[in-house]
């Protein structure tokens, strides 16, 4: 599956891997972390229509459980593969930010794993523009109790925000 947003998008948004909406829905993000994806675009202020929201692998990994379909880390070598379709969706848009939404579209981008706690909130050189690393919105769901959710989630919001306003 491939992205979605205008060609001309200055932000770009990538995350790991289609989840299972996606997958049916044939869109990135419009399963649960893609509503929590939009309510913190929303708060930073950021119109979705204006970005270009894509993933680093192309395809849904699972296991099947009964007749949910239970989501799959990619691994190194599926990352790999997907790259050259994300180099390529990259460089139609040519974004003057991108916003590596988790370890998986990190280690897709600059070619090497990273430690979201070490690279938030710091400007990553790219060949052009400028990266910038959060956590991805799913994290968000898997938090264990409400105040770390609604820390982690204005910190989110607050990356995205600084993203934007390098966008200028």
């Amino acid at each position: 599956m491939f992205g979605e947003g205008p060609a001309d998008a200055r932000l770009m948004l990538v995350g790991e891997q289609p989840g299972d909406q996606e997958d049916i829905a044939g869109r990135p993000f419009v399963g649960p972390a893609g509503h929590i994806l939009d309510r913190a675009l929303a708060d930073a202020g950021i119109d979705r229509a204006t970005i270009y929201v894509t993933n680093a692998v192309k395809h849904f990994k699972f296991e099947p459980r009964g007749k949910r379909r239970i989501h799959r880390k990619p691994d190194g070598g599926e990352i790999a593969a997907c790259r050259f379709w994300l180099e390529q969706e990259r460089a139609l848009v040519r974004p003057a930010v991108t916003v590596l939404l988790g370890a998986s579209a990190a280690q897709a981008v600059l070619g090497r794993t990273v430690t979201i706690s070490r690279v938030r909130g710091s400007a990553i050189a790219l060949h052009a523009g400028v990266a910038f690393v959060t956590v991805h919105p799913s994290y968000l769901l898997r938090l264990p109790d409400q105040a770390s959710r609604e820390r982690e989630y204005a910190h989110f919001v607050r990356d995205l925000r600084q993203a934007a306003a390098t966008v200028g």
